[in-house]
C-alpha cells in the first residue's frame, strides 16, 4: 500500500530512455541578446556604464578577439565556480573593458547573473552559459566602441 504521499515511482533510465536531467541552456539568437542588453542597460545603475578613457584606448588597443580571450579567462576565475571567492564584491569597477562590461551588462557576481539572466547560483557555470556571459560582455563591448545601442 502508498500513501498519497509517496512520489510517483520513477521509470528505470534504459539506453533508449536516458534519467531526464536539466533542460540544456540555449543561447539567445543575436536579435534576442541585443533586445536583452537594451532591457538591462535601461536600468538606472547599469546606464551609468559606458568605456570612457583607459578602458576604452584597452578596448580599441587589444581588438576583439584579444578582450574575448580575456573575458572568457576572467569568467572561469571570477564567476564560473559555484561559490567565487569574495562573490558580490570580486569584480572591479574598472581596470578592464570586461570588469566595466560585467557592471553595464549584470554579469558581475552571481547574484546579479541570477537576477539578470536567470542563471541560478550555487552550482557551476555550464560550458554554455560560460559562452552566453562572454558573448554578453563582448556584445556590449563591440556597441560601446562602434558608437552605443542599435
Amino acid at each position: 500500500m502508498t500513501s498519497s504521499r509517496d512520489p510517483e515511482p520513477r521509470p528505470e533510465p534504459t539506453p533508449d530512455r536516458p534519467t531526464p536531467g536539466p533542460e540544456p541552456f540555449t543561447p539567445p539568437s543575436p536579435a534576442a541578446l541585443d533586445a536583452r542588453l537594451d532591457s538591462i542597460t535601461r536600468q538606472p545603475f547599469r546606464a551609468k556604464f559606458h568605456l570612457r578613457g583607459r578602458d576604452r584606448v584597452t578596448a580599441e588597443l587589444k581588438g576583439p578577439a584579444t578582450i574575448r580571450w580575456h573575458a572568457y579567462d576572467l569568467i572561469a576565475g571570477r564567476l564560473a565556480p559555484a561559490q567565487p571567492y569574495k562573490d558580490g564584491k570580486q569584480t572591479p569597477y574598472r581596470g578592464h573593458p570586461v570588469f566595466v562590461a560585467q557592471h553595464a551588462t549584470g554579469t558581475c557576481c552571481r547574484t546579479c547573473l541570477q537576477r539578470c539572466h536567470g542563471i541560478p547560483k550555487g552550482r557551476d557555470l555550464t560550458r554554455a552559459e560560460h559562452v552566453y556571459v562572454v558573448e554578453v560582455i563582448c556584445r556590449w563591448i563591440e556597441r560601446e566602441m562602434t558608437g552605443g545601442a542599435r
